[in-house]
């Protein structure tokens, strides 16, 4: 309901001020300026849309050979013990930790779309043991708030559109992958942030050494790529990250089918299987995304989103800081309520400023940071008539702000 009063706000506040500008301020061609945007906002996000359509259908069907090959399982046994310390009041191998696993996989590589229904599963899973139907259990909320400040290794979905917008723009040799360490950075922090959070919550002692292991394993592969790249300039040092991210990639896509081939799987198969449920997603977020630059569009012709930029950056410049992640801020503040809207977003701001450059390349780390907590709460609660959703909203909103502000301050450090 938020996203509804978000989307006609747009549209009316755009077409107030187009109208007072073309009656009273003689600008007679404002409303003409914005239909051609409207048209040409649908198109763009057609094309987008359409342009996701290859990847997505690449990493569902990896993912289901992964998954068929017994690696989900695999993972899901390592992980246990961490799981175990978080997630109190679930039983030894209940079938919610092989659930909750393969939605944070799915979310670790990007999927945005095809996680929603394996953590849909998996809140049914911890649904089946909460002794209090209305109201969410511990287990659920460190799920929720872990699903919505989730680590992202491959922000597959973001680097699909990156490269869309890259051909659109007539780029050559453009590398999305280079916002892979960032994104990776930036989620760690929210993620950890979130952990705390709810931890202090429900005073869950985190000095235990499967937390400790998890904690200092990510940090040291984190530290190590860093130092790896630290001593490059910005532009090197963006061609060198894309690099370690496009093999990793790779890596991953290779383990997978030498795995399934392993135990005899029949790879292609299993592939073409996970290929069919990619492409049914990709067009599913057609509408969403086209709905969401139509009311942007409005909003931006008739220079509103200008104005409010234009007002936060003469605030963060009297404060005698850089302005230049200033017109990325509006994703930031839309990611919590709607990803669709949060994704338009930052189509408009790499439209504007160029995929390439600074802002796009920040747009893109902040749209792949945190996940939309408040879309995310309804749904997922909403899914099993969870009424009271306790310190839910308040420990995501923080990791929400924490990997915002470490999404800005890490793109600074390798893209400015």
């Amino acid at each position: 309901m938020t996203l509804n009063y978000i989307w006609i706000a747009f549209f009316l506040i755009g077409f107030l001020v187009a109208a007072y500008k073309a009656i009273f301020l003689g600008q007679a061609d404002m409303f003409g300026t914005m239909l051609n945007n409207l048209f040409d906002s649908s198109k763009t996000g057609f094309e987008i849309s359409i342009g996701l359509t290859g990847v997505m259908s690449l990493w569902l069907g990896i993912m289901k050979i992964g998954e068929r090959a017994g690696l989900i399982n695999i993972f899901a046994k390592g992980v246990a013990p961490f799981f175990r310390t978080l997630f109190k009041g679930v039983p030894k191998d209940h079938p919610a930790y092989g659930s909750m696993t393969m939605n944070f996989s799915a979310n670790m590589l990007g999927l945005d779309n095809a996680a929603t229904p394996l953590g849909l599963n998996a809140m049914k899973d911890l649904q089946s043991i909460n002794p209090k139907k209305d109201t969410a259990s511990d287990a659920q909320i460190m799920f929720l708030v872990l699903n919505t400040a989730g680590v992202t290794l491959i922000p597959t979905s973001v680097i699909a559109m990156r490269q869309s917008l890259a051909i659109k723009e007539g780029l050559t040799n453009f590398n999305a992958a280079d916002i892979f360490l960032p994104t990776l950075i930036a989620t760690f922090v929210a993620f950890i942030t979130g952990m705390i959070m709810v931890s202090i919550f429900q005073k869950i002692n985190l000095f235990k050494l499967p937390v400790l292991l998890f904690i200092g394993g990510f940090a040291a592969l984190i530290v190590g790529i860093y130092f790896m790249v630290s001593h490059l300039p910005p532009d090197e040092m963006s061609r060198r990250i894309g690099s370690i991210g496009s093999g990793f990639i790779m890596f991953i896509v290779i383990l997978f089918i030498t795995a399934g081939a392993v135990r005899k799987q029949n790879v292609y198969d299993n592939f073409i299987e996970g290929a069919k449920e990619g492409f049914t997603t990709a067009i599913r977020i057609v509408p969403y995304l086209i709905a969401m630059l139509l009311a942007i569009s409005v909003f931006r012709t008739s220079g509103c989103m200008d104005y409010i930029v234009n007002g936060i950056a003469t605030i963060v410049a009297a404060c005698g800081m850089n302005t230049d992640f200033v017109p990325t801020i509006p994703i930031g503040l839309m990611k919590p309520l709607s990803g669709s809207g949060a994704r338009g977003l930052m189509v408009d701001v790499i439209t504007k400023y160029g995929v390439d450059s600074f802002q796009g390349k920040l747009a893109a780390v902040l749209q792949g940071t945190t996940e939309t907590t408040f879309y995310v709460l309804a749904v997922y609660f909403g899914s099993v008539d969870i009424k009271n959703s306790r310190h839910a909203l308040i420990c995501g909103l923080v990791a929400d702000l924490a990997g915002f502000t470490a999404a800005i301050l890490i793109a600074y450090a390798f893209f400015h």
